[in-house]
């Protein structure tokens, strides 16, 4: 990288960092502030609690295989165009998604979310870590997820105070304008992917270089290993109607108690991570992170058999393990994007593809398979942290 190209980037670095977090702000905003409207989306499209939660796996499912596309696209022509294109195109779906008339294309239009939204989360990425060494980029990815929290809690709150004052489309509406606010940011920041380091996309190149990121030694288990930490969480959000409606009794108003010690543990668990990321190496770092979410499991397993339902029983545990969470994703993440140096784009992309295959299917399968009670949600989650811990297990032991 020439002198001129680092002085293009580096001072913009913090401003990168904001950018980076408000982009991966829209996919929780996209899944949560929807929620507390089920009802009155489902009276109204005349449909079931089932089908419409299918609303969220299609999205997801056009996120991760939409990943597959942006992150060659962001190594060739920058960061930068990617964000404002996906931005843009995000918008438009959303306009559709507050104008849809029947549950056909209001679902279509999910998927029109689901395929752009995840370009600003692949751009996002790929780009603080080119701006940053690694151990600044856990910091800063740290920071990332820091402002990334408020989202999971300000979602439902936003989405439950827009649905009772204005109906449920003004969540769809608020959604446009986010996109449209990140469209235009576009035009303010400063490209991180040196000309020097833009690849071909050829799609014989692309193949190629994807293919080399599964068969890696190390990428495939440190995604699956995050994923499947991510999905013990994502179950209890992607679920939050069931959490909220059925386990708890709680009304459309009540979300606040699931997503605040949410974010609180997110926020918490990220803060720490920065704080040690020039302090302790990254294998530490996710050593103790997933031992403090099997701690957590183990107390959710504790109480599910010897405690009711109630808003501690049921969300304590799980801002504990989400402060594990928080602890170990920047590093993780970090180590994965430096399995393939010269491609990060492509291997944000495939990270993201992998996390959203797998938050799809907890979203299409697990949630309606496990929904009857409390107790299949805390087995879900053990069983998805057993799977992450085997991962990393298998990794610490020197199998990299």
């Amino acid at each position: 990288m020439t002198s001129k190209d680092k002085s293009l980037i580096r001072p913009g670095t913090h401003h990168l960092t904001l950018v980076a977090a408000l982009l991966s702000m829209l996919g929780p905003f996209s899944v949560d502030a929807y929620l507390p409207s089920f009802p009155a989306i489902e009276l109204e499209f005349g449909i079931s609690r089932a089908m419409l939660s299918q609303s969220l796996g299609i999205y997801l499912l056009a996120f991760a295989f939409s990943t597959l596309f942006w992150g060659p696209v962001a190594d060739r022509f920058g960061r930068r165009l990617v964000i404002m294109v996906s931005m843009f195109l995000y918008t438009l779906g959303s306009i559709g998604c507050a104008l849809a008339d029947n549950a056909e294309t209001f679902f279509l239009l999910r998927v029109v979310q689901g395929l752009a939204a995840s370009g600003g989360f692949i751009a996002s990425r790929a780009m603080i870590r080119d701006a940053h060494d690694a151990e600044s980029a856990r910091r800063a990815m740290s920071q990332v997820m820091l402002l990334f929290a408020l989202a999971p809690a300000i979602a439902p709150i936003l989405g439950s105070w827009l649905h009772e004052h204005f109906g449920w489309r003004s969540v769809f509406w608020f959604l446009s304008a986010y996109g449209g606010m990140m469209f235009l940011m576009g035009f303010f920041i400063r490209e991180a992917l040196a000309n020097d380091l833009r690849q071909s996309l050829h799609p014989a190149r692309v193949i190629r270089v994807y293919i080399n990121a599964l068969t890696h030694k190390r990428f495939p288990a440190l995604i699956f290993s995050v994923s499947f930490a991510f999905a013990g969480l994502f179950l209890y959000i992607a679920g939050a109607p069931t959490v909220i409606y059925d386990f708890l009794g709680l009304g459309s108003g009540n979300f606040g108690w699931l997503f605040i010690p949410i974010v609180g543990g997110l926020m918490l668990g990220a803060a720490i991570s920065s704080h040690l990321a020039h302090r302790w190496p990254a294998r530490r770092t996710i050593s103790v992170g997933f031992t403090v979410m099997i701690l957590a499991a183990a107390l959710n397993l504790f109480d599910v058999n010897l405690a009711s339902a109630s808003i501690l029983v049921v969300i304590g545990p799980l801002a504990l393990y989400v402060v594990g969470l928080a602890l170990l994703m920047p590093a993780i993440t970090v180590l994965a994007l430096d399995c393939l140096p010269t491609n990060r784009g492509t291997a944000a992309s495939m990270q993201g593809f992998l996390q959203m295959i797998t938050n799809a299917g907890v979203a299409s399968f697990a949630v309606p398979l496990l929904h009857a009670k409390w107790m299949n949600f805390v087995f879900g989650q053990f069983v998805f942290l057993l799977l992450a811990v085997m991962l990393w297990f298998w990794l610490s032991q020197g199998n990299d």
